[in-house]
């Protein structure tokens, strides 16, 4: 029964995503609606790359992504028509919903293919088969179910071992190690301290190969505008400084963002509203202590913290975002810094919004 399930809702699609006792409306998507929807967007994308040329870009990684890739569509919808998965909606169904947006005029398709689960990228693959594949960096995310960075890479892998052209982090380990081992063309991009910049390297990478003029790609980087909560610094009405990193969270991640907000505070005081980091395994308490040691390390005046991991972080603990408000408005002053990060689920991103 489970390996007949397996196949109607679609080829190694993780079963997580399958709810049979959420009610009738839930049992009648998972089990009518989506899988349909999903052969035919998968036919519908086969015979546009056939008959129509559509060029589709495939991005995955363990930060980076989204940024990435409303970088590359900034740059590419200059060019011609192109169509592009919007952020928070699991790519296990926004992947088909954007197929099925394109038309035969449509030149360029660009997915984010996330993972959460091993297989996934396995279904995705099954789907649509990007001529271009793109791997940011790899870190330790969802190691709950990943166990360990070398499952992360062998999931996300994966994804370049079946495109033509592989655009891959020359600075990654684990993306330097596919050198000579898998058929498609690499174009290595350098790694670089400030994540903006990287991301750029990686854009500038991908519409270098698709023969974008240099004088277009450039003028989409340059106006081109972070998405909500992603590495964005925040002038506020007090004269303090918000960092507002609050779409997601790792620990390599954090890491990195934390690195670029200290250049950008400089001399100034610097204050910490710090989320959980999730689905980490038995590495949760270790990462998160390490965290400690950054916060400490770098001269932070005050952190808070807000869920249950936090706890290895600081004492100033809060279960709820917004509670954290009260206190933190005694920061709100010139020439403080506020970074504000952790995982998605945790809800920081209202309390920038409040502030």
């Amino acid at each position: 029964m489970k390996r007949l399930l397996q196949i109607w809702v679609g080829k190694d699609l993780p079963l997580v995503h399958v709810k049979l006792n959420n009610g009738l409306k839930k049992l009648f998507y998972d089990l009518v609606l989506h899988p349909v929807k999903r052969r035919v967007a998968k036919i519908y994308v086969k015979f546009l790359q056939k008959f129509f040329k559509l060029t589709v870009v495939g991005i995955t990684g363990s930060a980076g992504k989204t940024t990435t890739k409303e970088m590359i569509v900034n740059i590419l919808k200059r060019v011609d028509n192109t169509v592009w998965s919007k952020d928070n909606i699991d790519p296990i169904f926004n992947i088909p919903t954007t197929i099925l947006k394109c038309t035969p005029k449509t030149k360029y398709l660009v997915l984010e293919m996330g993972v959460e689960y091993p297989n996934e990228m396995d279904f995705y693959l099954w789907l649509v088969r990007p001529s271009i594949g793109v791997i940011t960096n790899i870190f330790s995310t969802h190691t709950l179910f990943f166990g360990n960075e070398k499952g992360v890479f062998k999931e996300k892998s994966k994804l370049v071992k079946s495109t033509n052209i592989a655009i891959l982090n020359s600075d990654d380990k684990y993306l330097y190690s596919l050198k000579d081992k898998i058929k498609a063309n690499i174009c290595w991009f350098k790694k670089d301290e400030d994540p903006i910049l990287q991301n750029k390297n990686t854009a500038r990478a991908v519409c270098e190969v698709l023969g974008i003029e240099k004088t277009l790609i450039e003028e989409g980087l340059s106006d081109y505008e972070n998405p909500k909560h992603r590495l964005s610094m925040i002038k506020h009405k007090s004269g303090a400084y918000i960092f507002d990193d609050t779409y997601n969270s790792n620990p390599e991640a954090f890491r990195n963002s934390l690195s670029y907000f200290v250049k950008l505070a400089g001399k100034n005081n610097k204050i910490a509203v710090v989320g959980d980091m999730l689905e980490l395994g038995e590495r949760e308490v270790e990462e998160h202590k390490k965290i400690a040691k950054e916060l400490k390390n770098n001269n932070f005046k005050k952190v808070f913290g807000v869920g249950k991991l936090v706890k290895y972080i600081t004492n100033d603990v809060y279960n709820d975002p917004l509670s954290v408000m009260p206190n933190l408005k005694k920061y709100l002053k010139k020439e403080n810094y506020i970074f504000i990060k952790g995982s998605r689920s945790i809800g920081l991103d209202k309390l920038v919004d409040r502030l």
